[in-house]
């Protein structure tokens, strides 16, 4: 059996920092009771960055401490709902700005906040496949673009960044032990699309997904560590996607996890949909927390309903 390891990891985030304080001047709240229900101070908003220049940016950063050149990438994915164009997609923009070869899969992936983990295992399965065993799994998102700043309690969450990872496809390297699960319960979280006849504006019942969550991440996490056949202890880092503090010191705490194992950004990005795990795991990484060997187990949750979970492994960098 065959499967990937992480080679690099990288990110990029707008220059404007929209605070607590300053949602304040827009919509009926204030710094304390947005810190208290979420753990959310700031987050990043696009001014003059794109969803495409963001990703390019992150991607850039991630092979760079790969140490890869373009010519080595077989594969580009881009998890992402808000991407700049309906067609092309971003990924096919990133084979042009970065350079990639033109028989380099290409293609954007809609799981919503779950998309890095898709990302991952489908990098993993497309690689075999592949002459060149590289692949880019790049989350870019601007949600900032479709959040209703009316809306007080969805406004407070969301955030615009981009993250990336570079990942190796190797004959001796074990199958990356992956779950991916759907539930179409499309009425609690969703952004209508074209010709809908509504706003294209993030709704969501944040009680529902709540409930959501705490259900389904530990029976995920249960069921990456019976594929690997490892314990909890086995884990050095937990990369949960950036929702909510409360809803990842709830699991955090049923699942008897360490604090010191599972890494928070929400405070300073909010919720960042697709890039949010991967842009923590960037974190992880540069802080010299995951290095060669060490597993990182990575879990989302998102809109569709979508839930995934990924253990993956640090390799050495090229």
């Amino acid at each position: 059996m065959s499967g990937i390891r992480l080679k690099g990891t990288g990110s990029a985030l707008p220059r404007q920092v929209v605070t607590n304080r300053d949602l304040q001047r827009i919509v009926e709240t204030d710094d304390a009771w947005i810190v208290s229900r979420t753990g959310i101070r700031e987050r990043r908003k696009c001014r003059d960055e794109t969803q495409s220049s963001l990703a390019e940016a992150a991607a850039r950063a991630a092979m760079e401490m790969a140490g890869i050149g373009p010519e080595t990438v077989g594969v580009c994915l881009v998890p992402t709902i808000t991407a700049d164009y309906i067609t092309p997609s971003t990924a096919c923009v990133l084979q042009n700005r970065l350079g990639l070869p033109e028989d380099t899969v290409c293609f954007d992936l809609n799981a919503a906040c779950s998309g890095f983990v898709y990302g991952l295992h489908t990098a993993q399965a497309l690689l075999a496949a592949s002459t060149r065993k590289y692949g880019l799994v790049v989350c870019s998102e601007v949600l900032t673009r479709i959040t209703n700043y009316a809306d007080r309690g969805t406004c407070i969450l969301f955030g615009d960044g981009a993250a990336a990872a570079v990942v190796e496809y190797g004959e001796t390297y074990p199958p990356m032990p992956t779950v991916l699960g759907a539930r179409g319960t499309w009425d609690i979280l969703n952004a209508p699309g074209i010709n809908r006849g509504a706003e294209p504006v993030l709704y969501m019942e944040g009680t529902a997904v709540f409930r959501f969550a705490v259900e389904t991440v530990p029976r995920c996490m249960d069921q990456v560590l019976d594929r690997a056949g490892l314990a909890l202890e086995d884990v050095d880092e937990f990369v949960f996607h950036q929702a909510n503090r409360r809803i990842l010191e709830h699991i955090r705490k049923k699942c008897g996890i360490p604090p010191e194992k599972v890494w928070m950004n929400m405070d300073r990005y909010g919720n960042v949909s697709s890039a949010s795990t991967a842009l923590a795991l960037d974190e992880v990484v540069r802080a010299g927390r995951l290095g060669p060997g060490k597993r990182a187990l990575c879990v989302a949750f998102g809109g569709g309903l979508t839930w995934g979970g990924a253990l993956v492994e640090m390799g050495e960098r090229t």
